[in-house]
């Protein structure tokens, strides 16, 4: 294990500065969903259902946007692709703060849909800046970025909405978001290792990998249950999140939830840094098997001091199994695709979260909180055995097929 990899990887220009500009582009999501719901139980006198009805919209059309944008990122390149959301998000956001609930509504879906790709051009920038034994190490410091940016935005949403307004701290949290991203346009890193120029009007043949019955020829068993052990991590984190609503508030210990919440990001952020330095990296199925497990170990917590510490633990492989997945799916798949396929590691992000809390939120309903830890962390079992068995079929007839001979030497070579 070594920490001095993180050092080296601040000492690269092109990585410190997406890092914080990263920040910077990811703060308005978590600060502008509490602002969002403020607004419309505030203002606009709707329920929560409503509320949650926006947050659903939003969820629906960044997935469908993330894996659009990531293929015209491929295509197109950065500074073409980013025309679109500055072109759309100004007028959308500028405008959405002083409408009813209706047109706010159509205004965060076509928002949503016009989202700037951060995850899909921070990591692109940095898996391109890094060299092949840097990349868990770059990844899991990006994932240290986002913990910090999901644990500083609601605080910010939160007191922007009590000093401004929720109106006024829509406009300038989302404004702070487009901001970053004209930054970013200007900055204009690379994305891809020896990045071409494109003509203005084509892209070259051969630079995007032609598509089988309609589906993208990096599509395979392996890619698909990558994808699959993304949606059930997000899955197992919206169920965490909700059953720890509903445990502390069974405990009469609602007051001591953000310090709970905030026990919890700590964990994800430690367990990133201690991912990022090691040495040799457990797999993704390994980091899945453990983040279920523990999952399924909180739901044994007896008051909120044992439910903290369990939490701990399992945040400990929150961060850690979300970076695995996305360098073991990078890993597998040619650049000149990239964008796309981290387009679908988003969406498959916030598909899970869209899913899992409806069907957390019945566990919950069904059996008390232990629900939400019971449901998440089974699947994640399920998920982790589903992975390995078939990633074990995928490279036995490989190995089959060798001369008895070759068998045991192939592993030397």
């Amino acid at each position: 294990m070594s920490f001095q990899t993180y050092a080296e990887l601040w000492r690269i220009p092109d990585v410190r500065r997406i890092l914080v500009l990263g920040l910077f582009l990811r703060i308005p999501m978590p600060a502008s969903s509490v602002i969002v719901t403020l607004h419309v139980v505030g203002p606009l006198d709707r329920s929560y259902a409503e509320a949650g009805l926006v947050s659903t919209v939003l969820a629906i059309a960044m997935a469908i946007s993330a894996p659009w944008l990531g293929r015209l990122l491929d295509r197109l390149g950065l500074r073409r692709t980013l025309l679109l959301p500055l072109a759309v998000l100004p007028i959308a956001w500028s405008i959405a703060p002083w409408v009813g609930y209706l047109p706010l509504l159509a205004l965060v879906a076509v928002a949503g849909l016009f989202t700037v790709p951060s995850f899909s051009v921070v990591r692109q920038v940095m898996i391109r800046s890094v060299g092949p034994g840097q990349r868990t190490a770059a990844l899991s410091a990006d994932a240290m970025m986002t913990e910090l940016g999901f644990m500083v935005g609601p605080v910010i949403g939160v007191l922007g909405a009590s000093y401004f307004g929720t109106a006024w701290a829509m406009l300038l949290i989302q404004w702070l978001g487009i901001a970053a991203a004209v930054v970013l346009w200007l900055f204009n890193p690379m994305i891809t290792e020896g990045e071409p120029t494109l003509p203005s009007d084509a892209v070259p043949s051969d630079a995007v990998p032609k598509r089988r019955f309609g589906l993208p020829s990096w599509v395979n068993p392996g890619v698909t249950l990558l994808l699959a052990g993304t949606f059930t991590a997000s899955l197992i984190l919206i169920a965490e999140d909700l059953g720890t609503v509903a445990a502390m508030r069974d405990f009469d210990r609602t007051a001591l939830l953000g310090i709970v919440m905030a026990i919890w990001a700590l964990g994800s952020l430690l367990g990133a840094l201690i991912y990022g330095a090691l040495n040799s990296h457990p797999s993704t199925a390994v980091m899945l098997v453990l983040l279920g497990a523990t999952t399924v170990l909180t739901a044994f917590a007896w008051d909120p001091i044992s439910f903290a510490v369990l939490l701990l633990l399992s945040g400990f492989f929150c961060a850690p199994t979300l970076t695995a997945a996305l360098e073991a799916i990078t890993s597998s798949v040619p650049s000149t695709v990239r964008g796309e396929v981290m387009g679908w590691h988003g969406s498959a992000i916030t598909l899970g979260s869209a899913v899992g809390a409806p069907t957390a939120g019945f566990a919950i309903d069904l059996i008390g909180w232990q629900g939400g830890f019971v449901l998440g962390g089974g699947l994640g079992l399920l998920i982790a055995a589903a992975i390995w068995l078939t990633t074990r079929r995928m490279s036995t007839p490989a190995e089959a097929s060798l001369p008895p001979g070759e068998k045991s030497a192939a592993p030397a070579e």
